[in-house]
């Protein structure tokens, strides 16, 4: 196993500090690994996706001016 070393802002290892009967190194594993997997399960969905990137972003900007239109309706 390799060691890789991760910076949090000092009031979070303050709050980690109050609970030393957890193994932070697990904790970051697994959040680490859950996140690995949905990154998986996406690229699997956009390998079938026939939109290319263009295509994705066109769509996008359509869908947010269309939802800036019905909240500016007070929709």
């Amino acid at each position: 196993m390799v060691s890789v070393t991760l910076s949090v802002p000092t009031e979070m290892k303050s709050e980690m500090d109050k609970h030393p009967e957890l193994n932070w190194s697990e904790i970051a594993r697994q959040a680490i690994r859950e996140r690995l997997v949905l990154l998986d399960k996406m690229d699997v969905i956009l390998s079938k996706s026939k939109l290319s990137e263009k295509d994705a972003l066109a769509l996008g900007k359509k869908v947010n001016a269309a939802v800036g239109k019905k909240f500016a309706a007070g929709v």
